[in-house]
């Protein structure tokens, strides 16, 4: 998974990127907004499985330690891991 998304992959970032080029274009927005919001849930759905499975294997939520094995930035594993902490998954 890491080698797919790339060292520091931070969600937060990523969100507010999507956000403000859709809202940059409403002829975007209109046209292609709910394919690209449909291809972030899905990317998002599949680094929730992977945190938690990092979770489970490890035994620890470690934002460090989670920003390693996943290649992500430690803001990132952050944001995931209070993300699911909040929706109760974790």
């Amino acid at each position: 998974m890491a080698e797919c998304l790339g060292e520091g992959v931070d969600p937060t970032k990523m969100c507010q990127s999507l956000v403000a080029k859709v809202a940059q274009s409403e002829q975007l927005q209109a046209v292609a907004a709910p394919e690209v919001l449909a291809l972030f849930e899905d990317w998002m759905e599949e680094m929730e499985r992977e945190v938690l499975k990092h979770v489970e294997r490890s035994g620890q939520s470690d934002p460090m330690a989670l920003a390693d094995a996943l290649g992500l930035s430690r803001s990132g594993a952050s944001f995931m891991l209070g993300k699911l902490q909040n929706e109760g998954k974790l």
